[in-house]
């Protein structure tokens, strides 16, 4: 009853008690009856159980050590502890307890003396001695070699860490001991639970110094190259713990070309920093041997599976030429790239994409998007983390960042990124005079910032432009081109010329789509000042064949686009090309009312 366990079904069900008493056999059987220190001996495996998982989260060996103290008790008159490193052919005192500073920084034994804890080094097996007088008569060389007053029992014991025999714990003890009924089993399991601490903490350093290379590098982005400048950002995994799965990079290309990568190894943990240290590594060898944005990614995926980490990997790599604008991107499931106009318009820009990296693309690669961009323009490219964290999902994660996006000049690209950042990663509340502290972040983030810089004081800068080609084979192609041109709009005093424009442009490109074999391209500017802007959209394919007017019946499904132009528009018309046509249509925000 109360908060006890009974034997039999409880025991069964109960994971943690079936440790326990599995730790108690390992006590072995009581033989001094009920109320001895044998039988008090047995009822040490829950004490065993709560330091062992004690011991799999402590971060040092001295931390490991006093865990252990804290086992003492007048039936474990533990009163000292070292722990001897085998290196080559010596030991030395890496850690102690209980021992003074110059008998343990003294100690460097060579591993052929007659000394306990050299033969435990030389034979992986326990040394136990329970009196000063066993010491003496089985070690004497090592009874002398150092001053053992105060201590009247020794264990010593093998260390193993990763598989091998690395060192030996030594526990002294103020009183005698037996070592039967089971305090030598019980010594050999602390041992062992002390050795796999160590390897943690082996582990866990690694780990650090790993993440703050990792974080060192991410810290550390080009400038660019002449006529395009780059921002970027990481936070960590709780906002600068830990480096996870989140990179981006930058590669000067040939030709005064630059290169950018932005991507996410799936997990947060220091396996996936690893993963993400070499495939950042490979991409970059990748784009600067000349390979195109979609042959990077198919090597960069291939690469990823070779290494059979169990693992795949999101990433936008994209290849900038600062004299004509042209941005063509590469996409392997990562979340799309956003375009900030110079009037702080945020569109989100749907670009064609393959599946993460390190899955089987089958027949299936990474198709190549080209995006002009345009002066004073800056393309977005951000990881999840930036847009999923604090609950969001990615529409109303969308919808922050581009609030955060918006505001500010074009020039200030490096206040823009820190906006960001701040957007996201809300600071606590901090006490006067103190700096706020950075949030706890569930997931690393990394943004970077692309902007096309002006090529003179008087390049021109007003107005909003959209242009975007639509391929026959894009399916959601038409609903992306819908969601973007919205965007365009999104501030159009009269909303229900919105609809009017999407309308008219959905029934262009569906002509396109339909009617021809070739692709559309969409081309929409917005000029003047807000209230009386005019709208221009243009959809050019390189078919001959020019649409005529037709009157479609009352249920037909096409044949509308010419009679909508003349009801909606308020002006229209169709040039030929020198291959192809465009139709266009403009609308004015303060124009007539529609009929």
């Amino acid at each position: 009853m109360g908060g006890g366990h009974e034997h039999g079904e409880s025991a069964e069900h109960d994971p943690e008690l079936r440790q326990v008493e599995a730790l108690n056999r390992l006590a072995g059987p009581a033989t001094d009856g009920p109320g001895t220190a044998s039988d008090r001996l047995r009822h040490r495996g829950a004490d065993l159980l709560v330091t062992g998982n004690a011991l799999a989260r402590s971060d040092s060996l001295g931390e490991a050590l006093h865990l252990i103290a804290q086992l003492a008790d007048s039936n474990l008159p533990l009163c000292g502890q070292a722990v001897f490193r085998a290196d080559r052919d010596v030991l030395h005192c890496v850690g102690r307890i209980g021992a003074s500073d110059a008998e343990a920084d003294a100690f460097r034994l060579p591993l052929e003396t007659v000394h306990p804890a050299a033969q435990v080094a030389r034979t992986g097996r326990p040394v136990f001695l329970a009196s000063p007088s066993e010491y003496q008569d089985r070690f004497p060389a090592g009874w002398r070699l150092f001053d053992r007053d105060g201590h009247a029992a020794w264990a010593f014991l093998p260390l193993a860490t990763y598989g091998q025999l690395t060192g030996v714990w030594m526990a002294a003890f103020d009183a005698p001991l037996r070592m039967t009924d089971g305090l030598g089993t019980f010594l050999v399991t602390l041992a062992r639970l002390l050795g796999q601490s160590i390897e943690q903490t082996y582990d866990g350093q690694a780990d650090r110094v790993l993440s703050q290379n990792l974080r060192s590098s991410m810290g550390r982005i080009g400038p660019g190259v002449e006529g395009l400048t780059v921002a970027g950002r990481y936070v960590p995994t709780g906002g600068g713990l830990m480096v996870g799965g989140d990179w981006f990079d930058s590669i000067l290309l040939p030709g005064g070309r630059l290169g950018l990568v932005i991507g996410d190894v799936q997990g947060h943990d220091v396996h996936a920093a690893g993963l993400m240290s070499q495939l950042r590594t490979a991409i970059h060898a990748y784009a600067a041997e000349g390979h195109g944005p979609d042959a990077v990614l198919v090597r960069a995926s291939q690469f990823l599976s070779s290494l059979n980490a169990g693992r795949f990997a999101t990433c936008i790599y994209l290849e900038a030429d600062p004299e004509t604008g042209i941005v063509r991107i590469a996409r392997a499931g990562h979340p799309h790239p956003v375009l900030r106009l110079p009037d702080g318009t945020c569109l989100l820009k749907h670009v064609r994409g393959g599946l993460p990296l390190g899955l089987d693309l089958g027949e299936d690669d990474y198709p190549v998007s080209e995006v002009s961009l345009r002066e004073s323009e800056i393309m977005m490219l951000c990881t999840d983390g930036l847009i999923e964290s604090g609950g969001h999902d990615m529409y109303s994660g969308w919808l922050r960042v581009r609030d955060a996006l918006s505001p500010g000049s074009p020039e200030d690209l490096d206040g823009m990124a820190d906006r960001l950042l701040s957007a996201v990663v809300a600071p606590h509340p901090a006490a006067d005079g103190e700096r706020p502290a950075a949030s706890f972040t569930e997931d690393d983030m990394a943004v970077l910032l692309l902007r096309r810089d002006r090529s003179g004081t008087h390049a021109n800068r007003s107005g909003r432009h959209l242009r975007l080609t639509l391929e026959q084979d894009q399916a959601q192609g038409l609903a992306d081109a819908r969601i973007e041109f919205q965007g365009l709009l999104h501030d159009w005093a009269r909303p229900e010329q919105v609809d009017t424009a999407l309308l008219l442009v959905s029934e262009l490109l569906g002509n396109v789509l339909v009617h021809t074999e070739h692709a559309a391209v969409l081309r929409a500017d917005v000029g003047g000042m807000q209230g009386g802007r005019r709208l221009r959209v243009e959809v050019t394919d390189r078919s001959d064949e020019v649409p005529h007017r037709r009157a479609p019946g009352e249920l037909s499904s096409s044949g509308r686009g010419l009679v909508l132009l003349d009801l909606l528009a308020h002006q229209w018309n169709i040039r030929p090309e020198p291959e192809g046509k465009t139709v266009w249509f403009e609308l004015d925000e303060d124009g007539p009312d529609e009929p």
